[in-house]
């Protein structure tokens, strides 16, 4: 997902802190207000991290370190993160950038994952979220200067035990020098503590670095390997009810009447009631003993559904959006000193193409969910914790709190593991979360006291909404005889993800929604491009999904670069590297050289039958470039081969990183596979579970092999770039071997 300017959002101005060198000035004052000690170790950023996350009077985001540091009397240090784990493995990257300026011994580093504080808000956004690939982008200076500050308060208290100027300490694994003298950091973390904060540290030349760059195993992989690992569905709490909820088979829609006293008859089941759901609907709430009593109960409730909510069928709206896309529409990008009418009249020949992507759901491998615990007094929620894999800690927390009627300070937001999102856990309107928080309230103003999960099943989560927005796209490209491109008319219709949430003002710049053009909008190839879009209101809930807009626009730009290098009688990579500027794209010309030399394009011979895909495509400032080797099987792609070049920086953690490509990559084949759609008929979403809305197996994962472009530059991106250029590179690929251009997803071969 992609977010820009929501720091308003947090009510302050949401400046970053400064990186390089410098660091903002923290007062002793203020860092004691974020600080406290914890075991007698030395803690950086707060001290306990439930309770001083919402200190009073504690220092801004912007000028005090936003992350949680303790170390230990036996020299352990235990880092928290101040974003959502939920498989990208940040958990690992940004502990190892602390690490790598603390100067520690990796092997006596522990995450924990930071609860919702303003301490832990984003340094850009000013918001605590975890989305749009910043995670290590946005922190990795943060969490290095955190270090960096750790290793000078230590220093510093060093010197002044032993009387020695500081510039004669050294630090190595975790242990400070001077001549003879020899402490650890456990040891002097207590007196580190009395020091003043530095207003300024030198951080490290990346030629010294040790961890950050280096193969590192995730800190969370053996605790997932042997089930242990702790994550939001896991949650379990003394006297603990379990709940779920009967929705409405239409988005809006009201419950006319249900039999609560045929539900109740189930044993187990300690109450049901009705409560308000998301989109102005209601729905049907069964609190019982356990998962399966609730979800037995719910399908006795014999509940009639009033005929409200929405009607939409995703068929009719493939052929409505097809007649606006034939429209002038809003001007995104205008063409520039021309008309582009007249530049397509002249043209020799026109490639008219039009392009359809269905609405998409998430489908995380962990549904959805949320735990909490109430204080009460007469009936009503004093002050409530709540454990949850949130991807919007700051968002979730204040909606969770009007729901109940608290000030954001008495909910305390545990974050927890999650078992994927892919943006469905970073939703505007917090829809699961309010729900959750409106089965509380009711279940105690009926007088029960007892904490309670609220659970979603597979089908609960493919019906419930939020989805990757259905899209059209319509192309006319002229070229003249000699293949040059002389005019591109392309227009975009698809429901605005940003309309009527609070990031519009940041995010819908004159009628035209940001997530939607993103990765065609740039015009990377310097082409004659004259860009429209059609934003029509949909009844269906929408929302990001993993890489947003690029996952339609990369799919289109590329496959039309395609025809574009066809109708030039130019191959394709050399039509690319022809129009992708030296310096302006000299990343995207190093990821898809490097691709095309490791996968031996244009030299190796394939076998009957196979053939070479190619896409290259940015999107969170990494460039990911694809070669694929592809054969038909069975009627049905097949995918053997990919070989990625991908320019992403500095890259932190090579072995998360390489993760991070090949598992967008098989994400990205998704999108091509047959069934892979949702369908809405008169309003009901006719999916369900993974039989009708298959995701890729084991069977469908071909070898993938990630290389990187080396770079000394910050981080940029790496959660989401592996999605975009998969699909248009299997589609350049079956046009080799078909004839046919794809011009949908999933993919049709007859």
């Amino acid at each position: 997902m992609r977010i820009r300017g929501i720091e308003a959002l947090a009510g302050g101005s949401g400046a970053a802190v400064k990186t390089g060198d410098a660091v903002a000035p923290l007062t002793r004052r203020g860092f004691l207000k974020l600080t406290g000690m914890a075991g007698g170790g030395l803690a950086l950023g707060i001290g306990s991290v439930v309770e001083s996350a919402h200190a009073q009077g504690a220092a801004k985001p912007a000028s005090s370190p936003q992350a949680f540091l303790q170390i230990a009397p036996d020299n352990t240090v235990t880092v928290a993160v101040n974003r959502l784990e939920f498989g990208q493995g940040v958990h690992t990257a940004l502990p190892m950038a602390l690490a790598e300026e603390l100067d520690v011994d990796w092997k006596n580093v522990r995450a924990i994952l930071a609860p919702a504080g303003d301490p832990y808000k984003d340094p850009m956004f000013g918001i605590q979220m975890t989305g749009g690939s910043t995670a290590v982008n946005h922190s990795f200076e943060q969490y290095r200067e955190l270090g960096a500050r750790a290793r000078a308060m230590l220093i510093a208290a060093a010197a002044q035990q032993w009387k020695v100027d500081p510039a004669s300490c050294a630090t190595s694994l975790g242990v400070v020098t001077s001549g003879a003298n020899r402490a650890t950091y456990g040891e002097l973390a207590q007196a580190a503590m009395a020091q003043p904060v530095p207003a300024q540290v030198k951080l490290k030349d990346p030629a010294q670095f040790r961890i950050v760059g280096k193969p590192t195993p995730r800190l969370d992989a053996a605790s997932k390997l042997h089930g242990d690992g702790v994550f939001g569905l896991d949650v379990k709490l003394k006297d603990m009810k379990v709940a779920v909820v009967a929705h409405p088979p239409r988005f809006g829609g009201k419950v006319k009447s249900f039999n609560a006293d045929k539900a109740r008859k189930i044993k187990g089941v300690a109450d049901v009631f009705l409560v308000p759901v998301d989109r102005g609907g209601t729905g049907v709430a069964v609190v019982a003993d356990g998962y399966w009593p609730a979800k037995t109960a719910r399908e006795a409730l014999e509940i009639v559904w009033e005929d409200a909510g929405s009607k939409v069928s995703s068929a009719a709206l493939f052929d409505e959006y097809s007649k606006l896309a034939a429209q002038p529409g809003t001007v995104a990008r205008a063409l520039e000193g021309g008309n582009i009418d007249t530049a397509l009249s002249g043209a020799a020949k026109v490639i008219e193409a039009e392009y359809r992507v269905p609405y998409l759901a998430h489908a995380p491998m962990e549904p959805l969910n949320c735990t909490m615990q109430a204080e009460i007094a007469a009936n009503k929620a004093t002050a409530v914790k709540v454990w949850v894999g949130s991807q919007f800690q700051t968002i979730d927390q204040a909606a969770i709190a009007r729901t109940l009627g608290l000030t954001p300070d008495k909910v305390t937001l545990n974050t927890m593991m999650a078992g994927g999102g892919f943006g469905r856990r970073a939703v505007p309107t917090s829809d699961y979360l309010v729900e959750s928080a409106n089965v509380m309230r009711s279940w105690i103003a009926a007088g029960h006291t007892e904490p309670l999960k609220v659970m979603w099943s597979r089908e609960d989560d493919i019906k419930g909404g939020y989805y990757r927005p259905l899209h059209v796209h319509r192309a006319r490209v002229g070229v003249d005889a000699q293949g040059k491109v002389v005019g591109w008319q392309h227009t975009i219709v698809g429901q605005s993800i940003i309309t009527g949430t609070p990031f519009e003002p940041m995010m819908v710049k004159n009628g035209v929604d940001a997530t939607m053009v993103e990765g065609i909008i740039e015009n990377d190839y310097g082409l004659p491009l004259q860009l429209n879009v059609h934003h029509p209101k949909t009844d269906v809930p929408v929302l990001w999904w993993r890489s947003v807009g690029n996952t339609h626009t990369a799919f289109v730009k590329e496959t039309l670069a395609d025809e574009m290098a066809t109708a030039a009688k130019q191959d394709p990579v050399a039509w690319r590297m022809a129009r992708l500027d030296e310096k302006a794209h000299a990343r995207h010309r190093a990821a898809l050289q490097l691709a095309v030399d490791k996968s031996g394009y244009g030299k190796k011979k394939l076998p009957k039958g196979h053939a070479w895909g190619v896409a290259v495509h940015e999107s969170f400032g990494s460039v990911v470039a694809y070669v694929v080797d592809v054969s038909i099987e069975k009627g049905q792609p097949k995918v053997h081969r990919v070989t990625a070049g991908v320019h992403a920086n500095r890259v932190v953690n090579p072995l998360t990183a390489e993760a991070q490509v090949q598992g967008g990559c098989v994400f990205g084949i998704s999108m091509t596979k047959p069934g892979f759609a949702i369908e809405i008929e008169n309003g009901v979403v006719k999916n369900s579970n993974f039989p009708d809305y298959p995701p890729p197996r084991i069977t469908d994962a071909p070898v993938v092999d990630v290389f990187f472009v080396p770079s000394n530059d910050n981080p940029t991106g790496l959660g989401e770039p592996g999605v975009p250029a998969i699909s248009p590179a299997i589609a350049n690929a079956l046009f080799r071997l078909t004839g046919k251009r794809q011009r949908q997803m999933p993919f049709v071969l007859t």
